[in-house]
C-alpha cells in the first residue's frame, strides 16, 4: 500500500506499471544474497527506467498454490509518492522447482496502460473456471481503481486488466471459493477500502472467472480499516480479517455467497512497538484457512514483552467464524531476547487440518529492537508447525543483515512491503517468496523477490507457544489515526 494511511502505516503503494504480457523465462542464480541458512534463487527483477521510480526494486509479494502451481505478484520499481512502475508476476509450474516471470500489461504507461503507478498486488485461483487472478491497484491522479488481470493458461500469460471497482481506493485482496462441494463454488471476492470516505471497506463478487464483477456492499455497522484478507471456508462462508482503525483486528463475514456482509466483530486489540529506524511497518493481519474451516490470523504484537519493548508474532484461531481464541505467542525465540519481530506471512497445507495442521510462517525482524536508521540490521525468518500451531519447530533465518538505506524510501519510511506471503502446496515444502536487498551500486538499489531453493520443510517441533501476555507498562495499545489520501 501506498504511504498514506495511518500512523506508520504505509498506505498503498501505487505507482507506474504493468509491461508485457508474455513471461520471460527467468535464468535461475542460485545462491544467497545475504548471509543466511538458506540458499535461494532470484525469480524477479526490476526491469524499468522511467524516473519516477527508485530502480532496481521490488516489494510487497503475494503468493496463491493450486496443486502444483504456485503463482506470485508484487510491485516493480517503487515510487517514493506512492505504488510501483508496473506489477510483476512469477509463476512455477512444477511445484517451485523452476520459475517464469514478467510483467503485467495494460496497467500502467510501461505496460500500455493509463495509469501512472500501480500497487497492492494480491493473487489467487478459480479453480471452477481455471483461471488465475491477480488484482492490482491502479493510480491515476487522484483515483485509485481495483484492477483484476486474468490468465486462463496456468499463470504464464496475462491479459489486459479488468476494472471491479473505480473511486480513490486502497488495499485490496481477492479471493476465490474453490471448493467443489460448496453452494457458492466459482465465487471470487475483492476486498477494498475507500480512503475519501474514511477508510470503510468494500467487497465485490465476480461469479464468471473474473470478467465482471458485481455491486459494491459494506458490511453491517462499524467497518472502517485497512488490510482485509479474505478467505473462503469448504462451506461457502467467507470470512475477511483486518486491521480496524480503532486498534484492533476485526473480522466480518457473507453466508450467502457475497450478497450480504454481516457486522463485524473482534478478533482482538492490538498492543504494538513502533519499530525503529523509520521502517514502514504496521500489525496488518495475515490469514489462511484449513481443510476443516478453522481460521488462522498473525500480526505483529508487543503484548508478550515486558515494557512492550518490541513485538512477537501472535496467532489467534477461529473454528466458529464468529469468536475468536485468545493470541498466542509464536516462539521464535525468549521473551527476554532484543528481537523484535513484524510483518508475517503465513500459509496453512489447506489438505490438512486442526491438531494436524500444518503451517508454515515466514517474518522479518530486527535482531536487536533498539537500533536507527543507520544501525538497524533487517533480516527474514522462517518456522513451522504440525499441529495447528501448538509447538513449533526451531527458526531459521533466511536472509540477512539488510541494512534499511538498502530499501526504497517512501512518505512512510523504508519500505520492502506491507504484507508478505507464503504458500504450501498440499502436502509439501513451505514456499515463501522473499524481497531480499544487497548494497546498492552506486545510486543503483538491488532488491528483488527470491524463493528458498526447493522450498522449506514444514517439521514442526516441540517449542510451545506462550498464552499468557504480560503487562506492557505504560506502553498505549496501537490506535491507527484517520489517514490522509496520499497515494
Amino acid at each position: 500500500m501506498g504511504p498514506v494511511r495511518s500512523a506508520r502505516r504505509a498506505r498503498a503503494a501505487r505507482t507506474v506499471a504493468l509491461a508485457a504480457s508474455a513471461g520471460c523465462a527467468l535464468v535461475l542464480l542460485a545462491g544467497s544474497p545475504a548471509s543466511a541458512n538458506v540458499a535461494v534463487t532470484r525469480v524477479s527483477h526490476d526491469i524499468y527506467t522511467d524516473a519516477q521510480a527508485q530502480h532496481n526494486t521490488e516489494v510487497e509479494p503475494d503468493t496463491f498454490v493450486s496443486g502444483s502451481t504456485i503463482v506470485s505478484a508484487f510491485q516493480v520499481g517503487r515510487v517514493f509518492g506512492g505504488g510501483a512502475s508496473s506489477i510483476g508476476w512469477a509463476t512455477s509450474t512444477d511445484g517451485g522447482a523452476t520459475w517464469a516471470h514478467g510483467y503485467l500489461p495494460g496497467i500502467t504507461f510501461n505496460g500500455g496502460g493509463t495509469f501512472g503507478q500501480a500497487s497492492d498486488a494480491s493473487v489467487a485461483f478459480d479453480a471452477k473456471h481455471n483461471v488465475w487472478l491477480i488484482s492490482s491497484l491502479g493510480l491515476r491522479g487522484p483515483t485509485v481503481d481495483v484492477l483484476v488481470s486474468r490468465s486462463t493458461d496456468g499463470g504464464l500469460t496475462w491479459g489486459n486488466p479488468v476494472i471491479a471497482g473505480t473511486g480513490q481506493n486502497d488495499k485490496g485482496w481477492t479471493v476465490c471459493d474453490d471448493t467443489s462441494t460448496s453452494p457458492h463454488f466459482g465465487n471470487c471476492y475483492t476486498e477494498y477500502d475507500i480512503t475519501n470516505s474514511g477508510d470503510t471497506i468494500r467487497m465485490r463478487t465476480s461469479t464468471n472467472g473474473g470478467i465482471s464483477w458485481g455491486p459494491a456492499r459494506a458490511p453491517g455497522r462499524r467497518h472502517a480499516g485497512l488490510g482485509g484478507q479474505p478467505v473462503v471456508l469448504p462451506n461457502g462462508d467467507v470470512v475477511v480479517p483486518y486491521e480496524s482503525l480503532d486498534g484492533s483486528i476485526r473480522s466480518f463475514r457473507s453466508t450467502n455467497g457475497g450478497r450480504s456482509w454481516l457486522s463485524s466483530v473482534l478478533v482482538s486489540r492490538i498492543s504494538h512497538h513502533e519499530v525503529a529506524g523509520r521502517l514502514r511497518e504496521e500489525p496488518l493481519p495475515s490469514a489462511e484457512v484449513d481443510a476443516a474451516g478453522t481460521i488462522y490470523v498473525t500480526w505483529a504484537d508487543c503484548r508478550f514483552r515486558a515494557g512492550c519493548r518490541s513485538n512477537d508474532i501472535v496467532l489467534s484461531k477461529s473454528t466458529s467464524e464468529t469468536t475468536w481464541a485468545a493470541p498466542v505467542r509464536v516462539p521464535i525465540d525468549p521473551v527476554t531476547s532484543t528481537a523484535d519481530h513484524f510483518i508475517p506471512g503465513i500459509a496453512v497445507d489447506r489438505s490438512t487440518s486442526g491438531p494436524s495442521a500444518r503451517i508454515g510462517l515466514t517474518y522479518y525482524y530486527y535482531p536487536a529492537a533498539s537500533c536507527t536508521a543507520a544501525t538497524c540490521r533487517l533480516d527474514a525468518g522462517y518456522i513451522s508447525s504440525v499441529n495447528g500451531g501448538s509447538t513449533w519447530s526451531a527458526p531459521a533465518k533466511l536472509a540477512g543483515p539488510m541494512k534499511l538505506s538498502w530499501l526504497p524510501d517512501t512518505l512512510l519510511g523504508r519500505m520492502f512491503g506491507d504484507y508478505i506471503s507464503t504458500s504450501i502446496p498440499a502436502g509439501g515444502r513451505a514456499y515463501p517468496i522473499l524481497p531480499i536487498a544487497t548494497a546498492p551500486r552506486g545510486s543503483v538499489f538491488d532488491l528483488a523477490m527470491y524463493v528458498p531453493d526447493g522450498g522449506l520443510a514444514v517439521t514442526g517441533g516441540a517449542s510451545a507457544v506462550t498464552r499468557k501476555p504480560r503487562a506492557v507498562g505504560t506502553s498505549p495499545p496501537h490506535r491507527p489515526t484517520v489517514p490522509k489520501t496520499l497515494h
